[in-house]
């Protein structure tokens, strides 16, 4: 047999590459991973977008999948510089609400987000009880529920746990927005089913919600210290530790210009491996590829301000992430619009405030915003105006406290990260035709149709989210296939 150069290779250094990597590098394997920008972290990259001093997150910038991750959790990051900050308030989301029939808006309710679900629930007014009829069996379980929800289509571990979350779950959650009553306790889940990207009357929005209520309650909505390649820096340092290799700046066009292995795993979607090696892939593999699904794009700010984001409700002031849609029906009806290829004239905006916790992230005195909003895929059309004017109308007085912007439309996010096709931050519709079967119907859906290559990025499940279990069970998969 000849030698190959290196037992394993992986392309692409994102969350989902790293795991992969790691994974392998873990039980003594040789293992070179390959980034083409000249800095690893896929999503976990932070730089100066703006002024001097201002750090901002490029993409990722909160997160509960990555502190609730099975794998992560398992990983000695903090010897390695991971520092997790945790705000007071994990989410919240802000309300316009009349305060009488023809009277002004009161825009100081806000639902929130926090780690005791009693007082989450307190937030919701009548519908505290059946708030918590719903939270608290699956975050009591979350830890048991974490490894089969986030991991390909198998028999679960915990069968009847499983069940109970799917009859909660694979409704939409239009369906679970039945149980409540008041605006704050719809809104709240709405906001956390829109992390989807899709129409919240799809099937499983539910389990979207549910899924960023758990970690909340659970381990909560955290942010590195010095910003979100804090968490690759970590990661790429336990790895290398373990006497793994990294190589970057260098961009892979095709298969050729890479080094032997018996194991090669692409941290790459469908579109990028037709582009790659698409003469490699059977015929039916390319065709399955080639009806691969991207969905929703997004366009995204960043901030430097002059003070921090003047919110009216008091909750959103202490919390790392602001859920700004107002309504479950307004989110929703801006959500459909997206989905049918238009611009909401008042969109879903994901917006968060990590100087507020973090001050190495901003000069004293100074704050960051990072925010964006849901968009048709390869949309151009500039929505900093439709976006600032969402955080205005619940924080009054906003705008004046701009000091520069950096913007990106969906092709600058899809430059920045290949990945990011058409905008596309999930790697591909999460919907229930695309879940379990993404980015092919397989037996295993990290195998490709070539022998010894393996696909590991979030085309894969279980899809989008800083947690790196697509690249753990990819490389898992390898492992069992190749190294026995």
């Amino acid at each position: 047999m000849v030698k190959s150069d290196f037992d394993a290779v992986v392309l692409g250094s994102g969350p989902n590459g790293l795991a992969a990597a790691i994974t392998l590098q873990q039980k003594g394997l040789s293992v070179l991973l390959i980034e083409g920008r000249k800095d690893i972290g896929g999503g976990l990259r932070s730089a100066q977008l703006t002024l001097p001093g201002f750090i901002h997150d490029i993409c990722s910038a909160i997160h509960p999948l990555g502190i609730g991750s099975p794998f992560f959790s398992t990983l000695p990051l903090r010897e390695h510089g991971l520092e997790w900050i945790h705000p007071p308030v994990a989410a919240a989301h802000p309300l316009d609400i009349p305060a009488h029939t023809a009277g002004p808006s009161d825009i100081t309710k806000a639902a929130t987000l926090v780690r005791s679900p009693e007082a989450t629930a307190l937030s919701l007014g009548v519908d505290e009880a059946a708030y918590l009829r719903l939270v608290t069996p699956l975050t009591q379980h979350w830890p048991l529920l974490a490894p089969d929800l986030l991991a390909p289509l198998h028999f679960p571990a915990h069968p009847l746990l499983m069940a109970k979350f799917g009859y909660q779950g694979i409704p939409s959650v239009t369906h679970l927005a039945r149980r409540f009553r008041t605006a704050e306790a719809k809104a709240l889940i709405a906001g956390m089913a829109a992390h989807a990207m899709q129409p919240l009357s799809n099937l499983t929005t539910a389990a979207v919600a549910l899924i960023f209520l758990m970690t909340g309650h659970g381990k909560g909505w955290p942010l590195p210290r010095g910003g979100s390649a804090a968490l690759a820096q970590a990661l790429a340092a336990y790895f290398t530790a373990l006497g793994g290799i990294i190589h970057t700046g260098t961009y892979i066009t095709q298969l050729s210009q890479l080094p032997s292995s018996r194991a090669l795993l692409l941290d790459l979607t469908p579109r990028q491996l037709l582009q790659l090696g698409g003469h490699r892939w059977s015929s039916l593999y390319r065709w399955q590829l080639e009806k691969y699904r991207y969905g929703m794009g997004v366009f995204k700010i960043d901030w430097a301000l002059d003070g921090a984001v003047p919110f009216a409700a008091a909750g959103c002031r202490e919390a790392g992430t602001v859920h700004l849609g107002n309504t479950f029906d307004e989110i929703a009806a801006a959500e459909a619009l997206t989905a049918r290829g238009g611009h909401a004239e008042k969109p879903f905006v994901l917006l968060t405030q990590q100087s507020l916790f973090d001050d190495s992230r901003a000069p004293q005195g100074k704050h960051t915003g990072w925010a964006y909003c849901h968009v048709p895929g390869g949309s151009r059309k500039d929505m900093t105006a439709t976006i600032e004017a969402q955080v205005e109308r619940f924080a009054p007085g906003f705008r004046e406290r701009i000091l520069a912007r950096h913007t990106m439309d969906t092709a600058q996010m899809e430059e920045y990260n290949p990945n990011y096709i058409g905008g596309d931050i999930n790697g591909g519709v999460m919907d229930i035709r695309q879940l379990f079967t993404r980015p092919a119907l397989r037996r295993s859906p990290y195998r490709t149709s070539a022998k010894g290559i393996y696909i590991c990025s979030s085309a894969t499940p279980p899809g989008g989210g800083v947690h790196g279990m697509c690249g753990y069970h990819a490389a898992r998969r390898a492992l069992k296939d190749i190294f026995r």
